[in-house]
């Protein structure tokens, strides 16, 4: 691998050297220490950790500090937990489980899984003014015809979701190379290959303690708060990712 790659993959794994060391295929004593610490099938399998707000949560415009506060320490925090535990009884499993066992804790497995990463993905993306700018605002305007085209399109996603459960994610498309937005139904339905670069969580948790049902003007609120900075190092590292694909 050339230097020119490897950083770029450094970069795109948060600079860790084991995990740019095994991408790079070095293998030897460092593969053997990753399979040694995981043998339930990743150096975090049962151990994942919830992250903290990156925001100050009282300092948001018209999303209360205690439902953003009970959002992350008791659902997302809780789906952590979920995660771990059902990591936990995965290790246990073997040949001779029960095929309706094992399909029970793969199916809690995927859904606690695309839980806490989309909401971590949420939560990063907020704490901003709301202010689009930089590359994501000239590719939804190239790709939509319009930001504000592009905005009709998420917001009326996210609302087709009100009063029920579920995510809209403006994703880039590793497939197809572009970026679309998609409804995602509870925590099971999503871009099988795709990187989100924006989240909004629509299950009611996110929003009913400050606007009861009126699921309009949370979603108004959340895009009152966008970091679009965030938004845009994720459209980065998709980006550069994608280049290393077609290479």
């Amino acid at each position: 691998m050339d230097n020119a790659r490897r950083d770029a993959l450094k970069g795109m794994l948060g600079g860790s050297a084991a995990l740019v060391a095994l991408a790079a295929g070095a293998g030897g004593v460092l593969a053997q220490e990753a399979k040694a610490a995981a043998p339930g099938g990743g150096s975090d399998f049962g151990r994942h950790e919830v992250a903290a707000l990156p925001f100050d949560a009282g300092k948001l415009r018209g999303l209360s500090q205690q439902m953003i506060s009970n959002h992350h320490g008791k659902n997302y925090a809780g789906a952590v937990k979920n995660l771990n535990k059902t990591e936990e009884d995965l290790a246990k499993i073997g040949r001779d489980s029960a095929p309706y066992l094992v399909a029970g804790l793969r199916r809690a497995e995927l859904t606690y899984t695309n839980s806490v990463i989309y909401h971590e993905h949420y939560f990063a993306n907020l704490g901003g003014d709301g202010k689009m700018s930089g590359r994501i605002e000239k590719l939804v305007g190239d790709l939509w015809g319009s930001k504000g085209k592009w905005e009709e399109s998420f917001v009326t996603t996210g609302l087709s979701l009100g009063g029920g459960s579920g995510w809209t994610v403006l994703a880039y498309n590793f497939h197809t190379g572009e970026l679309r937005n998609y409804w995602s139904d509870n925590h099971t339905t999503a871009l099988a290959y795709g990187k989100p670069l924006l989240v909004l969580d629509m299950f009611e948790h996110a929003y009913q303690l400050d606007y009861g049902p009126n699921h309009t003007k949370y979603v108004e609120a959340f895009f009152e708060n966008i970091n679009w900075d965030e938004v845009n190092k994720r459209l980065e590292k998709a980006e550069a990712i994608a280049k290393l694909l077609k290479a």
